[in-house]
């Protein structure tokens, strides 16, 4: 039991020292800063130790690289502020030209809700995902509930493990050009345990689409791009699994049910009065 109770200690006090590394490290786990200047790097490593990781852990960026070297989030963030650096940004600087990347685009994306809403509620999302098939419908709540101060836009994140996730996502933006996005939405995931491309051919025909059109619009790879477009800015927001959202820009972590979403719907609301 001594020896157990001292392994602990030792290792207790390892993450502890570990933890504390990230505020003084010259250099950080996966992260390249060879290229870069004494001056740059300095502005890099000041950069990472105040820039929040967006994963959801609550840590600095250098942090996150210290206590969780696998975190693709923090690594991805790192390079991105590496690569800002070595143009001669200052720290402020470097902060602007990430906040500034940390805009999510949102014109052109399919929505529900008044464009001129109080909130808006970006969901990236993926249709082969049975975490997101649960959360539209506290989402759909979440709308009833708020239907002139909430505009949701939703945003492609197919993931990889997911095979027919991005064909489901380029038949849903098809949909949308013939003005069905939501019907299209509704179907794929209710059938998201068996898509493939019959299925998303049923779905396409049950909600009334004109079949030639849409296969035609398939064909011509242009709703690929908008996925793959989707998704990019997904990374750059700190996206990494779905479903997430972001409500006026800013990721919320909670879960996405009524019950957690109501208090932050209404302190926005209320501090917009």
């Amino acid at each position: 039991m001594i020896r157990v109770s001292i392994s602990i200690l030792f290792l207790t006090a390892a993450l502890l020292t570990a933890a504390d590394e990230w505020q003084t490290a010259t250099t950080l786990p996966g992260v390249d800063l060879s290229k870069l200047t004494p001056k740059q790097k300095a502005a890099a490593l000041a950069s990472m130790r105040e820039e929040g990781c967006p994963c959801g852990c609550d840590l600095k960026v250098a942090q996150c690289r210290v206590v969780d070297p696998n975190c693709a989030l923090s690594r991805r963030l790192a390079a991105k502020i590496a690569i800002i650096a070595a143009s001669g940004k200052t720290v402020p600087q470097i902060h602007d030209e990430m906040a500034k990347a940390s805009q999510i685009p949102i014109q052109g994306a399919p929505s529900r809700g008044p464009a001129n809403a109080k909130i808006t509620l970006v969901e990236f999302s993926d249709f082969q995902c049975p975490y997101c098939s649960v959360a539209i419908h506290h989402i759909d709540a979440l709308l009833k509930a708020y239907p002139n101060d909430i505009r949701l836009v939703f945003k492609q994140f197919p993931l990889e493990m997911h095979d027919e996730a991005k064909p489901a996502a380029e038949a849903a933006l098809a949909a949308n050009d013939q003005g069905k996005f939501w019907e299209m939405h509704d179907k794929l995931y209710a059938n998201f345990k068996q898509l493939n491309k019959e299925t998303i051919d049923r779905c396409a025909k049950e909600i009334g689409l004109d079949m030639d059109r849409f296969h035609r619009d398939l064909a011509s790879g242009k709703y690929a791009k908008v996925v793959d477009r989707d998704t990019e800015d997904g990374f750059n927001a700190g996206v990494g699994g779905t479903p997430t959202f972001f409500i006026n820009n800013k990721r919320y972590n909670d879960k996405p049910e009524l019950e957690s979403l109501k208090p932050v719907i209404d302190q926005i609301l209320k501090a917009s009065r």
